[in-house]
C-alpha cells in the first residue's frame, strides 16, 4: 500500500472505537476531518496531542471539523485513555491493523501507528497530510491549513 495523497479520496473503512460501537468514516461527510494516528495511548506525547486537540475542541468544531483518532490499542486501552483525559472525539481502536495498513502508516518495526494526520474535506476527499508529525504546535498548523484552503 502507499500513503494516500492529497487529492484521492479517504479511503473508507469501519472499526471499533473507544465506547464498543463502531464508527465508518463516510458517516461523517459533510464535516471537515481531521483524522490522526498516534502511536500508544497513555505515553507522553501521544497524551499531549490528544489533550492540544481537546484543548482546542471550541476552534475545530466552529470550523465545522472532527477529529478522529486511530491507534492499535485494545477498545479497553482507548476508553480509559478518553475518560482519563476527558477527550471528546472517538478514538479507533485498531487492534487488526486495518485502518493503519489502509492509510500506510503502520510502523513495521513496532506493530504500532506512525504519528501523522490527514485533512479530509467535506466531499471526503484528503486535502493535506501530515506524515511524520511534530506534537508541539500541530492543531495550530491544522487550523491554519483549514483557513488557507477555505475549507
Amino acid at each position: 500500500m502507499a500513503l494516500p495523497e492529497i487529492g484521492q479520496n479517504a479511503p473508507d473503512f469501519t472499526a471499533p472505537i473507544d465506547d464498543g460501537s463502531e464508527l465508518t468514516l463516510s458517516d461523517l461527510r459533510g464535516n471537515i476531518i481531521v483524522l490522526y494516528f498516534y502511536p500508544r495511548a497513555g505515553t507522553p506525547s501521544c497524551t499531549k496531542e490528544a489533550c492540544s486537540f481537546r484543548d482546542n475542541m471550541i476552534r475545530l468544531t466552529g470550523m465545522g471539523v472532527k477529529v478522529v483518532g486511530v491507534s492499535t490499542d485494545s477498545v479497553k486501552r482507548q476508553s480509559g485513555f478518553k475518560a482519563k483525559n476527558a477527550l471528546q472525539f472517538p478514538l479507533i481502536a485498531d487492534k487488526e491493523l486495518k485502518v493503519v495498513k489502509l492509510y500506510d502508516v503502520l510502523k513495521p518495526e513496532t506493530g504500532s501507528a506512525q504519528r501523522s494526520t490527514f485533512l479530509i474535506d467535506r466531499e471526503g476527499i484528503i486535502r493535506f497530510v501530515w506524515p511524520k508529525v511534530r506534537v508541539p504546535g500541530h492543531v495550530d498548523e491544522i487550523i491554519s491549513k483549514i483557513d488557507e484552503l477555505k475549507l
